[in-house]
């Protein structure tokens, strides 16, 4: 393991109950569509990122596993069912990169990060502190669109779910005040998709809008707003 390693994992649900918040304007097959699009270019803008040697993501859902392997990243089974799923997802997944690469440092990332850019990554990694656990808050202001533990041994201790910005930070984690905005934009609302959109989407985002119809007109190539 070469120095400074990170690791990233993210967890990413059965497709059949992703994306319930969309459910007024998008059909079941299309906000699965949707999803895979979503995770397809996060986990490709994840990997092009030097600092991180590999990326694993955690699900039950047999069409997400096979995208992920197809783009380069380990795929771990989602531990039993707990109340606290995604948090358990996470850690357990986090437990098996480091019991295969032995000490290592940790991000946790979300999967709908369309508009994810790799410099924007890697620029976040490099901010962050050394030995300490730093989080990125979302565009809302009180989520978190990701966790990163610089310290090779210190657990994870992922505390995704409502008001996570606030749970990470009062557990000692350091709020990075960097300006990454397609890092900062996880989706759950048809607004947050089109603000990706007009900040400039990946490719199976877009591809995936068009095919699906989506109203607001989604451009051929990406479009960055600075």
């Amino acid at each position: 393991m070469r120095p400074h390693a990170v690791h990233a994992v993210i967890a990413v649900k059965s497709l059949e109950h992703a994306k319930t918040r969309l459910a007024d304007r998008l059909r079941p097959p299309d906000r699965a569509r949707l999803v895979l699009a979503m995770l397809a270019d996060t986990v490709a803008a994840a990997v092009a990122v030097p600092q991180l040697v590999s990326v694993t993501v955690v699900t039950p859902d047999a069409a997400v596993a096979e995208l992920a392997r197809g783009l380069g990243a380990e795929v771990h089974p989602e531990p039993p069912a707990v109340a606290d799923a995604l948090n358990s997802a996470l850690a357990d997944a986090a437990a098996a990169v480091r019991r295969r690469n032995g000490p290592a440092e940790l991000l946790a990332l979300q999967a709908d990060l369309p508009a994810l850019r790799p410099e924007d990554l890697a620029e976040m990694l490099a901010a962050a502190p050394p030995g300490l656990r730093s989080l990125v808050v979302d565009h809302a202001g009180t989520g978190t669109a990701a966790l990163l533990v610089r310290d090779p041994l210190a657990a994870l201790d992922p505390r995704f779910g409502p008001d996570s910005a606030r749970r990470h930070i009062e557990a000692g984690a350091v709020d990075l005040a960097g300006d990454w905005p397609g890092l900062r934009l996880d989706v759950d609302t048809a607004d947050d998709l089109d603000l990706a959109v007009a900040l400039g989407a990946g490719d199976a985002t877009r591809a995936a809008l068009r095919d699906i119809g989506w109203p607001q007109r989604v451009p051929e190539s990406a479009r960055r707003v600075c």
